[in-house]
């Protein structure tokens, strides 16, 4: 399926709008010919009464005449229609009773049909420089309209450029002005967020990657009928990284061109200025943050946060850990791109909370230490973040860890131990539904997280199912999946086989023979507790 390039409606009536108006209505108008191209939009309306008009016309003129100064003969009337049809005339409207009474000569029509040209008789008479006022003053005023609402798009989303906005403020803005369904998506479909609008929002995503792959434009903006989007490419030339799409089942006006094209350039700026600040204070912010995850912490970085606009001094601290969020049975990439835009999503989400941060990109996860007033409740900050984070990132959101606020830059290293022992043992247990994992939610997993180095651990790991590790690496089953799903649904078989997609009968067979190399009896419920532990400990590594 192709788009049709820029197909909207822009700031101007089109020809059946003209016929539409009471001014013309009152003529009776009938149109002979050419009623497929009454969508063409008329520019202006010349009233001419000589046959040599092409020439003075620009194109885009609906033409009225009597037809009294027409050529009488066939071939005359033939090359007026296809003079008119050539310099880019939208319409010809003949008021009867002058010239011809009952009808136009069959050349005119015939000629007309040939160039598809609408061609309108009027039966009464109608004051053309009525309708020429009426017309004009329409354009005028659309046009001003346009002009308007262009100025306030481009105040608008000025405001959200200086400001930092990042891509949920831009697409809020976007679906404020027009008030339809707003997506922003990459090339291959994937969604990177969206405002739904008056649309259900499960109804406006579902199967959206067979649509987006439907669409594919054949210019930077344009509108698909079919598919009832406007669409426009998101990134500098040469560096196109994905599409904002409007959804909207009609044509769009003009305004609505200039306000997606407005919101993709926002968009746009707001990356590249998050890679160009990112690549800068992402270094620093990694150095600041190793000096305060030592237990002693120096006065020099207390002055160098506060040269970087995170004060430490008479604040309460809160270290944080976020990590791309599992989708489905395999982890989302923790490459450094991804991890680079999830820190620029989280330092974007504080600004916007108006809360000063530390936010770096160490190991596998992005860290953050927030600095905020001592008059403000830590929990709250941090959930407000949290949802920012969520709606800047898009898509499925990812796992956010909080440590416990801590009141002095000396204990900042316990606020972001405590963060990273969070997000490292969260891990598969995280739920989507949860805003904030904090230290109270990891329960057990946390203890063993924190034990993971003890030698002690690691052997009674290896005890307990060191023999299924080494049974799957070398033989490609998957018998510690199969005891893993039997003790995340207890009690319930049908439901652990149903979680690995195979029968009871396979479940079965597998469950037996992993019973077989542990030498065990899974229906213990010590041996289950114990086999638990240790998958809790291995999974937590």
């Amino acid at each position: 399926m192709s788009a049709q390039p820029r197909r909207e409606r822009g700031p101007f009536p089109t020809v059946a709008d003209v016929l539409a108006m009471p001014v013309l209505r009152q003529g009776v108008p009938t149109v002979l010919v050419g009623g497929e191209a009454l969508d063409r939009d008329v520019r202006w309306v010349h009233s001419a009464e000589i046959a040599d008009i092409a020439h003075l016309l620009r194109g885009g003129e609906l033409v009225l005449t009597t037809g009294i100064a027409l050529p009488g003969d066939a071939g005359g009337l033939a090359s007026y229609a296809e003079a008119l049809s050539t310099v880019g005339a939208v319409g010809v409207v003949v008021e009867l009773g002058r010239r011809w009474t009952d009808g136009l000569p069959d050349a005119l029509v015939e000629a007309c049909r040939r160039e598809g040209l609408p061609l309108v008789t009027l039966s009464r008479e109608v004051p053309f420089a009525a309708v020429t006022q009426t017309v004009g003053e329409r354009i005028v005023d659309t046009q001003l309209a346009e002009l308007r609402a262009a100025e306030e798009v481009h105040e608008a989303f000025t405001r959200l450029s200086v400001a930092g906005a990042g891509p949920a403020e831009v697409l809020d803005e976007v679906a404020r002005f027009c008030g339809l369904p707003v997506v922003l998506e990459t090339f291959r479909g994937q969604v990177l967020g969206y405002h739904a609008g008056p649309v259900p929002a499960p109804e406006l995503l579902a199967g959206w990657d067979h649509r987006s792959a439907a669409v594919r434009p054949s210019a930077r903006t344009a509108y698909d009928h079919r598919a009832g989007w406007l669409v426009t490419v998101v990134g500098p030339r040469g560096d196109d990284w994905g599409r904002l799409v409007l959804v909207t089942p009609d044509p769009p006006p003009h305004r609505h061109v200039v306000l997606i094209e407005r919101a993709a350039a926002a968009l746009a700026l707001h990356r590249l200025h998050a890679r160009e600040r990112d690549s800068v204070e992402r270094q620093t912010h990694s150095g600041l943050l190793s000096a305060l995850s030592a237990p002693e912490v120096a006065d020099e970085t207390l002055t160098r946060c506060a040269g970087a606009g995170v004060p430490l001094t008479g604040r309460r601290l809160v270290g944080l850990g976020l990590r791309p969020r599992l989708v489905g049975n395999a982890p989302t990439s923790t490459s450094e791109q991804a991890l680079g835009e999830l820190a620029a999503d989280a330092a974007a989400a504080a600004r916007v909370c108006g809360v000063p941060a530390l936010v770096a990109v160490m190991d596998d996860d992005v860290r953050m230490l927030l600095a905020h007033p001592t008059d403000r409740d830590s929990d709250a900050v941090v959930d407000e973040v949290a949802r920012r984070v969520r709606r800047h990132a898009g898509g499925t959101p990812p796992l956010v860890a909080s440590g416990s606020p801590v009141e002095s830059a000396a204990a900042a290293h316990r606020t972001l131990a405590e963060a990273r022992q969070v997000v490292a043992s969260a891990g598969p247990a995280a739920s989507d539904d949860r805003l904030v994992h904090r230290l109270e939610d990891v329960h057990v997993r946390g203890l063993l997280h924190l034990l993971g180095d003890d030698e002690r651990v690691r052997a009674f790991v290896d005890r307990e199912i060191g023999t299924l590790v080494r049974h799957d690496a070398t033989s490609g089953a998957r018998l510690l999946d199969t005891v893993r799903a039997l003790l995340a649904h207890p009690g319930n078989k049908a439901a652990a086989a149903a979680a690995l997609h195979v029968s009871r009968p396979v479940f079965y067979e597998r469950l037996a023979k992993a019973e077989r190399l542990l030498g065990v009896d899974l229906a213990d419920a010590e041996v289950r507790t114990s086999l638990h532990l240790a998958l809790l400990a291995h999974d937590g590594r």
